[in-house]
């Protein structure tokens, strides 16, 4: 869990960092493993936990806010960007008008030093942009998770940190679907199939 900057790199120009194929059907509920909850900032500094699920509301109105998918877009470093964008532009465009679908590209910020309070207020000032231009009910929510975060990296099995890494999720929270790297076309296409099936389920 702990390899080198130059280990990831040489494994990066190996496979442009597709470390895997993305799955290519959903995987069952009864095998699916749960997404491990994780505390993020968004840029005006407000902290929330992902993923938002069923569990723990018992509120009817509440679960009315649940998303039935969820796709979560993971970033460690700035190399990656361009990865999550070739996942998430096609997902937005595809599910747009959908309000029971939700994505969030969350980029890890480890730096101890940049974790500390007074530091991490001023980065998120920093980091805060103009609200993007939405088309539809459905856009990217962009959300920074500051601090050491080895156990979820573990839990995932997250070993490369310069590629992306894709986890859709059910309402359950748990993970349906995987992807990393760039998306091919073959890929996409299951990606947003799993989802419609997702948005099919009781």
């Amino acid at each position: 869990m702990n390899r080198g900057y130059f280990a990831d790199m040489a494994e990066l120009k190996e496979h442009g960092g597709k470390i895997a194929t993305a799955n290519k059907i959903i995987i069952p509920a009864m095998s699916a493993v749960k997404f491990p909850q994780l505390e993020v900032n968004s840029s005006n500094g407000k902290c929330f936990k992902l993923p938002i699920t069923t569990y723990g509301t018992d509120s009817e109105s509440m679960k009315d806010e649940i998303p039935k998918a969820t796709l979560m877009c993971l970033s460690f470093r700035a190399t990656s960007q361009a990865m999550t964008d070739s996942w998430s532009a096609p997902f937005i465009e595809a599910f747009k008008d959908s309000n029971k679908v939700r994505l969030y590209e969350i980029s890890f910020i480890e730096s101890f030093l940049l974790s500390l309070t007074p530091i991490k207020k001023l980065l998120l000032m920093m980091l805060k942009k103009s609200k993007p231009e939405e088309n539809g009910v459905l856009h990217k929510q962009i959300a920074y998770a500051f601090g050491d975060h080895y156990y979820f990296r573990k839990e995932l099995k997250i070993l490369n940190l310069l590629t992306g890494y894709m986890f859709l999720l059910d309402k359950f929270g748990r993970i349906r679907w995987q992807g990393y790297g760039n998306a091919t076309p073959d890929e996409l296409s299951s990606l947003l199939s799993c989802t419609s099936l997702l948005l099919e389920e009781e």
